[in-house]
């Protein structure tokens, strides 16, 4: 007798293969069978008929250091199928952590990832110290989902380096065989990578780059000698904004030279930057050349452009400007009763803030800026832009943009991988042999994106409904959430429906399959907000032969666990 048999069901492997009709069994946590006719009792039985049954998804780019530590439902990844995430990205996380550097790290999380400070203060258990005591810390809460962590750069070198770490100043012999150990340490104990951020943009809330951010090639090299097992490096690089137009070539190069020097895989993020739309494929030129010669570089793209949420409470353009500031504090209601005054508005939009960083993508993206008229934005027409309309009725498009987040509360800024006002670029990244589809931040940038949603808008728009150009297969777009990053990071035991495989499944009715609009909901610690997006079209999602959630509602099972190298 099996635990659960899930009949006739229409199978997508996650292997690529063709689906077929079968059925899937499942005992102690792994699938059992998988057969076209399984004749056999069950505990529980789904009846899968119309529907298609998957590995769970594999989300290799998030930020729940945090969250992980005190949330058993993981949201909002665990709603769109996600069975296994991967933390610890861009260089930042609360580990190794000097007691007297708790506020720091906070700091700098909330500023690089946009994680209310408030609720990671509140949040957080800090029962540890070192990246081993952190580990078992995120073993001992059980969730709906595995996570898995990697040891940042940013922590090791702020806990060695104190405050000289976020600075240009190199590491001394000592402190560099020291932040070697620790990082050695924590692969050791089961962290799956090390992570580094190399984006100057990316800082703490008073301004301070991520530590690490300036590394040279002596210390990266030293720390990635120290990897423990099959270990890789994910790598957030310069330029990544656009802000330096040569250093996304100068960076492919130098992981190309650290991943000969070392052996190690090293998975980087690629977009298409509008201002700069075909410098990928430069990028890309390099990374197959240098895998031809023995490197081992995985591109991690975008599966949906790269979003922001414009809007007053959200990716606010006009925030900086002194005759909003003093708005700020109000609720938004009453805000809305001061931004409509004509002499309100007219001061403001008069305004300039040399420098501004968030006007400066709003300036760059008007182009890819859309309304929500009456759902989500998957691949808009261009004509349909902020820029086109601005165009049209003979309006300054500033303008249009303040007058409509007024009316109609936010806009979708593709800020980056819609240049060319279509996903085709995407669509090459995320189908090349040497890609992996990632970067859907789940757990970050509370208040600006809802990208965590990105396995159901893979399913939603690339398979079932573009006409803008070619769709993926139900059997490619799976293989991108499952069996493709879970071989980047080693899990061998999950992202295949195979027998001896862990049970991670999902049942979808994609025929239903609906993302639904952003909300900004206040269920962090202390009721801070965050934006979230859910969905219809997941029957039931999996996890260790579980059923964690039916038709998007939690059930209680907490199967979930930390996942060790």
């Amino acid at each position: 007798m099996f635990d659960l048999l899930i009949r006739g069901g229409t199978v997508v492997d996650g292997t690529g293969a063709a689906p077929t009709v079968a059925d899937v069994a499942v005992s102690g946590g792994r699938v059992a069978a998988v057969e076209s006719r399984i004749d056999a009792d069950a505990a529980e039985v789904i009846d899968a008929a119309g529907r298609y049954v998957t590995p769970g998804f594999v989300d290799v780019h998030t930020h729940y250091d945090g969250q992980a530590t005190w949330d058993p439902i993981m949201a909002p990844s665990a709603w769109h199928g996600v069975t296994t995430v991967v933390m610890g990205n861009c260089g930042v996380g609360f580990a190794p952590a000097d007691p007297s550097r708790h506020d720091w790290l906070i700091e700098l999380m909330e500023g690089v990832e946009d994680i209310p400070g408030a609720a990671l203060h509140e949040g957080i258990t800090w029962r540890w110290e070192t990246f081993p005591e952190y580990l078992d810390e995120l073993e001992r809460l059980g969730r709906t989902i595995d996570v898995a962590a990697q040891v940042p750069h940013g922590a090791v070198r702020a806990y060695v380096m104190g405050e000289r770490g976020a600075t240009t100043e190199s590491a001394t012999a000592a402190e560099l065989a020291e932040m070697a150990r620790i990082v050695g340490e924590g692969t050791k104990a089961g962290a799956v990578a090390f992570s580094t951020n190399r984006l100057p943009m990316h800082t703490s809330l008073s301004g301070v780059p991520v530590p690490g951010t300036f590394a040279d090639h002596e210390e990266l090299a030293a720390i990635m000698g120290a990897l423990d097992g099959q270990s890789l490096v994910e790598v957030v690089p310069a330029g990544s904004m656009g802000e330096d137009p040569d250093a996304p070539i100068r960076e492919v190069k130098l992981y190309r030279r650290l991943s000969l020097e070392t052996g190690r895989a090293i998975t980087f993020t690629m977009v298409q930057v509008h201002a700069n739309p075909s410098q990928w494929r430069q990028q890309m030129d390099i990374v197959e050349r240098a895998n031809a010669t023995g490197a081992k570089l995985v591109p991690q793209v975008q599966g949906r452009p790269g979003g922001l949420l414009a809007g007053w409470d959200q990716f606010n353009p006009f925030a900086k400007r002194t005759a909003y500031q003093s708005l700020d504090e109000l609720p938004l209601e009453e805000r809305l009763v001061e931004l409509r005054r004509p002499e309100v508005r007219a001061a403001i939009l008069a305004e300039d803030v040399p420098g501004d960083p968030a006007m400066g993508i709003l300036r760059h993206s008007l182009h890819a800026t859309f309304p929500f008229d009456g759902g989500p934005v998957f691949e808009p027409d261009p004509a349909e832009s902020v820029a086109a309309m601005a165009e049209q009725a003979g309006a300054d498009a500033l303008e249009m943009v303040y007058d409509l987040m007024c009316e109609r509360g936010m806009l979708q800024v593709f800020f980056t991988g819609y240049r060319h006002g279509d996903l085709e670029d995407l669509r090459e990244m995320m189908v090349h042999p040497m890609t992996v589809v990632g970067l859907a931040d789940g757990g970050a940038h509370c208040s600006v994106i809802s990208d965590a949603s990105l396995p159901t808008y893979m399913l939603q728009h690339w398979v079932r409904d573009r006409h803008r150009g070619p769709k993926l297969s139900i059997a490619e777009a799976v293989k991108m959430l499952t069996s493709e990053p879970a071989e980047l990071y080693g899990f061998d035991d999950r992202g295949v429906l195979a027998a001896g495989q862990r049970a991670d499944i999902n049942v979808i009715d994609l025929d239903s399959m609906q993302l639904h609009l952003p909300e900004v909901v206040g269920d962090l610690p202390t009721g801070a907000c965050r934006l979230l997006q859910t969905a219809d079209g997941y029957d039931a999602t999996i996890c260790a032969g579980q059923v964690t959630f039916r038709n998007g509602h939690p059930t209680g099972a907490r199967p979930g666990t930390l996942i060790r190298s």
